[in-house]
């Protein structure tokens, strides 16, 4: 049941960057922290660590103040970027499943250093979360601003499988992904970066990709299927690279 409801927040979340800064009851972090350990991972095998931080310990260049912010540690293996992206954006969709806000902070650092229980370990990003006076989710769809479903994908009728993967944020809204192959094995790819993008892009868009998997993830366990990943290489459209395959199967997810 938890899925599906992740699932329908897919259509309604917004990110919001002003913030009520009283902190929440002790009782609902708790519930946040239990889910939080509890998150599907991409990439089974990399070891994460998710921290808990309040205002006094996050260094962050904008001006966006949050009562709680919730931290990532992973260690450094193929791919830990796009599972670090999947994972969080399963905790940023259960807190506006529960009524409140996030914002993915891309800059935003701990102030100090926070011990995890492997040193290999390093930080990769940050989500501020708490209450708002703002409104809390958007209407339906059209309030997003999003490419075109055509933009994304050349697979024919898998517009609703697709729909929710169109639907996730990405930094400065870039939506690096693009969908190719069939129903069954969906080939995604990522948008290669021009030189001057690169330095800036490379690291975030990697995450970016595991915020879309996730919701690719829901979508097709909302239609009552299963998602296999699998990372045999395939050939990726021109001016994209290859990330990994999707296989599209019955029973449960793994």
């Amino acid at each position: 049941m938890i899925h599906e409801e992740l699932y329908k927040t897919i259509f309604t979340r917004r990110s919001i960057r002003k913030y009520d800064m009283t902190p929440l009851p002790e009782q609902k972090l708790q519930e946040i922290k239990n889910f939080a350990d509890n998150t599907k991972k991409l990439v089974p095998g990399i070891k994460c660590e998710i921290c808990f931080l309040d205002k006094e310990n996050v260094k962050n260049i904008f001006p966006i103040k949050a009562p709680h912010y919730i931290s990532i540690y992973s260690e450094k293996k193929e791919g830990y970027l796009m599972n670090v992206g999947f994972m969080l954006q399963q905790v940023d969709l259960f807190l506006s499943a529960n009524n409140l806000v996030s914002c993915w902070l891309g800059i935003a650092k701990p102030s100090k250093e926070v011990p995890t229980s492997n040193n290999d370990m390093e930080f990769v990003i940050m989500l501020a979360f708490g209450n708002t006076h703002e409104k809390l989710h958007r209407a339906d769809t059209s309030e997003f601003k999003r490419k075109g479903i055509s933009e994304i994908t050349s697979i024919t009728g898998a517009d609703e499988l697709l729909e929710a993967a169109r639907l996730a944020p990405s930094a400065s809204n870039s939506q690096p992904w693009y969908f190719s192959g069939d129903q069954n094995e969906i080939i995604i790819s990522r948008e290669k970066l021009s030189f001057l993008k690169a330095p800036i892009f490379n690291r975030i868009n990697q995450i970016d990709m595991g915020i879309a998997l996730c919701h690719l993830w829901l979508s097709i366990e909302h239609q009552g299927k299963t998602a296999y990943f699998d990372y045999t290489k395939s050939n990726a459209p021109k001016g994209y690279e290859f990330m990994l395959k999707v296989k599209v199967g019955g029973g449960k997810s793994c």
